[in-house]
C-alpha cells in the first residue's frame, strides 16, 4: 500500500495536467488513522463525480463489538454514523473550486427511515469501518487542478472523519442511545405476532409530516393515542413500559371526515415496516415488515397472473387465471396487486379508498340489482377480503370515508377525529344492522397459492454494457426501457430504487434461468444480499456505488412484475 505523501507528491506531479492524468491517482493509500481508497476517477470536471472511501481499522473506529453482532444495532450505528459523517462533510462542500463538479464532496442523504446503506459499513467481527461517498476532482476547464483536491483529502476529509467516525471523538451515550432504540424497535416488531397484532402505534407518536415535501413531524401536531379499548403495554428492554394502539389481525376499518388523519395514519403503517430516527415521532410506529400498500395502477403491465379471485367472465372469455396485460385498467391492476401481494407472502394488505378502483372496492346494493351479477365480471374486494383472511391468513387495513359497506365485514372500526383515534366497532355494527349485509363469496384454494417462473432475458444477460439510469424514487431505465415504480409507494429512498436496478440485472444473469419460481428468485436474491452485501450484485465495475440501500422482498418482486420486457408464465 502506498503512504499518503506519495499520493501528495503524484499530486503535484500531475498539477495543470489533462483531466485524464487524474486516473493515475487510484489505489489505497494509508493515512494517519485511516486508508484513502480511490476507486473510480471520473472522466471529466462535469462527469459523474470520483468515488472514494474511507477505510478505518477496528480498533482505530473503537466501536464496541456488542454494538455489531446483531443486524439492526449494526444498521442502526451505520445510520447515525451516515448522517453524523453527512454533517461534518457538508461544511467542505465546494469548499475546493473549480470547474462542473469541482469540490464536490457528498454521502447518502438520510430520511427519517433507518436503513441498511452501502455508504457505510462496519464489519461485525472486527469492527471495521468503511464510508463510501463522491469527490468531485477539481479542475480548471479541463486542466488538473491539484492544489483544490490536496485540500480535500489532507485537510477535509481527515477532519470530518475524525469528528464523526470514531467512538472516542463521539458522545458514548448518544450512540447507546442508537443501539438502544434499535433494540426496542425490533422488540416491538418481534412480539406483534405472538400478541395477535399486525401493528403498533405508541401513545404520543406524532404522525403528521411537515408538508407534502417533508417527511419531518408537523409542528405543534396532535399526539396520538390510543383508545382504551385498544391500548396495549409492552414491557421493552431499555425504555421499559410503553403504551399504545395495537391494532389486531383481521380486518380493521379506518374512516372519520376529511382532514381528520385518515390517511395519515395508513401512512405511517405503511412506513412502519422501517425502524424510524429518534424525534421522528414515528420511532414506536411498527408495523408487520411483509405489509404491502395496494392500489390501483391505470396502465400497468400484467404478467400471467391468477386475478381469478376478482376478475370473470371478460368479454372474449379470457382465462382471468392467466391474465395478461399491457394496459391494465384501474381494477384489474388492483386485482393484479392482490394476487402478486399473496405471491410475495404478505400477510397484511394496506388500502386507501383514495387509490382505489371504485368498482374493484365494491358495488353497492342498487347497482347489484340494475346490473346482474352475470353482467358484471369484477368481483369485488368487500366479497374476498373476509375468506382471505380466515384462508391465507391475511389482515386487511382499510380506509374508508365515503361507503359504510366496509362495517359489516370489519372485525375493527377505527374512527380517526381530529387525528385522534376513537373505537367505534360497536355502533358501527348497530347502525349497519338496519341494511342489508355483505355476503363474502366461496373462492378457490389454487388462487392463494400460486407461483410464477420468469423467462430468461438473454439480450440483456449476455450484454456487459447495459445501461441503468435511475431517476428519482419511482422510475428506473434499463437498457432505454422505463419501468415505473409510482405504485410501489413503501419505497422510502432513491437508493433502494438503485439497489432495485442491480438486484434485477444480477438476476437476469445469474438466477432467472426458466425453472426458479418468482418467489424463488426473490428469495435466493434476498439471501445473498442480506448476507453478503448488496456488494454481491453491485461490484461489475469493480468498485461498489457508494449510493445504494435495501429494499424489501416486496419491492423487489413489485419491480419485476412492472418490467415489460420480462415475461412471465404461470
Amino acid at each position: 500500500m502506498k503512504r499518503s505523501d506519495d499520493l501528495k507528491n503524484l499530486l503535484y506531479a500531475i498539477n495543470r495536467k489533462g483531466y485524464p492524468a487524474y486516473k493515475d491517482t487510484r489505489g489505497q493509500y494509508q493515512f494517519p488513522g485511516f486508508v484513502l481508497s480511490i476507486d473510480h476517477v471520473q472522466g471529466d470536471p462535469f462527469a459523474s463525480p470520483s468515488k472514494v472511501s474511507i477505510i478505518i481499522e477496528g480498533k482505530q473506529a473503537g466501536f464496541p463489538l456488542a454494538y455489531l453482532q446483531k443486524p439492526w444495532t449494526r444498521i442502526a450505528l451505520q445510520d447515525d454514523l451516515t448522517r453524523r459523517f453527512g454533517q461534518e462533510i457538508e461544511k467542505y462542500n465546494f469548499k475546493a473550486k473549480g470547474s462542473g463538479k469541482s469540490g464536490l464532496i457528498s454521502v447518502s442523504r438520510c430520511g427519517q427511515e433507518v436503513l441498511e446503506r452501502t455508504c457505510c459499513a462496519l464489519q461485525p467481527d472486527t469492527g471495521k469501518l468503511t464510508v463510501r461517498l463522491e469527490v468531485g476532482f477539481p479542475a480548471n476547464g479541463r486542466t488538473i487542478n491539484s492544489s483544490e483536491l490536496i485540500k480535500i483529502f489532507f485537510e477535509f476529509l481527515p477532519r470530518a472523519a475524525q469528528a464523526s467516525l470514531l467512538y472516542k471523538s463521539l458522545n458514548h451515550q448518544e450512540i447507546e442511545d442508537v443501539i438502544h432504540l434499535a433494540e426496542d424497535q425490533h422488540f416491538i416488531r418481534e412480539a406483534l405476532p405472538a400478541m395477535g397484532l399486525c401493528a403498533f402505534v405508541a401513545d404520543g407518536a406524532i404522525l403528521p409530516r411537515r408538508s407534502g415535501v417533508s417527511q419531518l413531524p408537523m409542528k405543534n401536531a396532535v399526539p396520538f393515542r390510543s383508545p382504551d379499548s385498544l391500548r396495549v403495554t409492552m414491557e421493552l428492554p431499555h425504555r421499559g413500559p410503553v403504551t399504545g394502539m395495537g391494532i389486531p389481525r383481521g380486518i380493521t376499518l379506518i374512516v372519520g371526515g376529511g382532514y381528520h388523519g385518515k390517511s395519515t395514519l395508513l401512512k405511517a403503517l405503511e412506513l412502519g415496516v422501517y425502524n424510524h430516527i429518534r424525534n421522528d415521532g414515528r420511532e414506536y410506529v411498527i408495523t408487520d415488515d411483509s405489509a404491502l400498500k395496494i392500489r390501483a395502477e391505470d396502465g400497468r403491465c400484467i404478467h400471467h397472473t391468477d386475478v381469478s379471485l376478482f376478475i370473470n367472465n371478460l368479454p372474449g372469455g379470457a382465462d382471468t387465471r392467466v391474465f395478461t396485460t399491457e394496459d391494465a385498467s384501474g381494477s384489474t391492476s388492483q386485482a393484479a396487486n392482490v394476487a402478486e401481494g399473496l405471491e410475495a407472502g404478505t400477510s397484511l394488505f394496506l388500502i386507501d379508498e383514495d387509490t382505489s378502483a371504485t368498482n374493484f372496492m365494491i358495488r353497492d346494493e342498487l347497482m347489484q340489482e340494475v346490473i346482474s351479477r352475470d353482467k358484471e365480471p369484477i368481483t369485488p374486494f368487500i366479497e374476498r377480503v373476509r375468506p382471505l383472511y380466515q384462508k391465507a391468513g391475511v389482515s386487511s387495513v382499510i380506509v374508508a370515508g365515503s361507503s359504510g359497506a366496509y362495517f359489516y365485514i370489519a372485525d375493527l372500526v377505527i374512527q380517526m377525529d381530529c387525528y385522534q383515534p376513537f373505537d367505534i366497532t360497536a355502533l358501527a355494527k348497530e347502525k349497519a344492522a338496519a341494511y342489508t349485509p355483505v355476503s363474502s363469496l366461496p373462492m378457490s384454494e389454487s388462487a392463494l397459492d400460486f407461483r410464477r417462473v420468469p423467462e430468461p432475458l438473454p439480450a440483456i444477460a449476455r450484454d456487459p454494457r447495459v445501461k441503468l439510469k435511475v431517476m428519482g424514487r419511482e422510475t428506473v431505465s434499463i437498457n432505454r426501457e422505463q419501468i415505473d415504480l409510482r405504485g410501489l409507494e413503501q419505497l422510502a429512498d432513491q437508493e433502494q430504487t438503485e439497489a432495485l436496478a442491480y438486484m434485477t440485472l444480477y438476476a437476469l444473469r445469474r438466477l432467472i434461468d426458466g425453472k426458479r419460481s418468482l418467489p424463488a428468485v426473490a428469495d435466493q436474491l434476498m439471501k445473498l444480499v442480506q448476507e453478503k452485501g448488496l456488494e454481491a450484485v453491485a461490484m461489475e465495475n469493480g468498485w461498489l456505488p457508494a449510493g445504494l440501500a435495501m429494499p424489501r422482498k416486496q419491492e423487489l418482486m413489485g419491480f419485476l412484475n412492472r418490467f415489460r420486457s420480462l415475461k412471465i408464465r404461470s
